[in-house]
């Protein structure tokens, strides 16, 4: 994946730098690099790099440009790691050459944050960037300012944490790391921050509430429709003759006992129903059975 140009520009000023350094020359990585597009072979040319350089650490006062030369690998190694599509190595590899995050100078730190934040993980950086802010012994690096401007505008704001960032400006690291101007700047995009937390919180209030009063209106129009229909289901019941409901009981027996002639042997209470039903047969329809008999 391609990075920031302000990233390579940051790397740039750096190479320019290390060209004469005594524990060799981060140039071959470079044309790999940014010559070659061989990304990989540019890693490893860099870990073979910094490799040497551990070999060499104790001698490191006899190069006062060991450090330079170090930090040199690491930022073109965070270049390949990013170009092969591995930006999730890149804390744990940089971590690898330096051990604790807060001996990282300020510069590959700065590279770090624009990495993860190009790539949307803000989360990532949040930790390791507050303990290298918090060390005192980074509190006199040149970049140390810049350090805490990125993490101030491109994670805590971003991430909502307002609570932190207003920590942050009070806090010893803020009082170091910016003027009182930058301070009163800082406060201002604090505040900006709130109320558009606050308008969204609004606005989704807004949101919810609509949402509620269309249920609620759907609510009752089902429960009208419901009220409707029973309306008239139970007109209809009413509209239908006793007797017609009192003929279809009297079927729905007779047909029962015709089904299971046993039935009513088992049921003594069906047996009497069914006599008094057939009284009431023969009653309404026996002179019709005897005058069609006739005929």
């Amino acid at each position: 994946m391609s990075i920031s140009n302000a990233v390579m520009r940051s790397s740039a000023s750096v190479y320019l730098g290390s060209g004469s350094v005594c524990f060799g020359s981060v140039e071959p990585a470079i044309e790999y690099l940014m010559v070659n597009k061989d990304f990989q072979a540019a890693l490893d040319t860099c870990e073979m790099g910094l490799e040497h350089l551990r070999t060499l650490e104790g001698q490191e006062e006899s190069c006062l440009n060991h450090a330079e030369m170090k930090a040199s690998w690491t930022i073109v190694g965070i270049q390949a790691l990013a170009e092969l599509n591995r930006w999730r190595d890149v804390l744990s590899w940089v971590l690898q050459q330096y051990e604790e995050t807060e001996k990282i100078p300020a510069r590959i730190i700065q590279m770090c944050i624009l990495l993860y934040v190009k790539v949307g993980e803000h989360e990532a950086m949040k930790n390791p960037v507050f303990d290298w802010l918090n060390c005192s012994a980074n509190h006199g690096q040149s970049g140390f300012s810049t350090v805490a401007e990125l993490y101030f505008l491109h994670i805590l704001l971003p991430m909502g944490h307002i609570p932190d960032a207003l920590e942050m400006l009070e806090s010893p690291v803020g009082q170091v790391a910016f003027t009182e101007e930058q301070r009163q700047t800082a406060q201002s995009l604090v505040n900006a921050e709130n109320e558009k937390n606050t308008n969204s919180e609004s606005v989704a209030a807004t949101r919810n509430a609509l949402k509620e009063d269309r249920l609620s209106q759907r609510l009752s129009s089902i429960m009208r429709l419901l009220q409707r229909s029973l309306s008239v289901a139970s007109e209809r019941i009413r509209s239908i003759s006793f007797r017609r409901v009192f003929l279809a009981l009297m079927l729905l027996c007779l047909l029962l006992v015709r089904i299971d002639p046993a039935l009513p042997a088992s049921f003594p209470w069906l047996l009497q129903l069914n006599s008094m039903l057939q009284q009431t047969w023969n009653t309404m329809f026996g002179p019709y059975y005897r005058t069609h008999s006739r005929s």
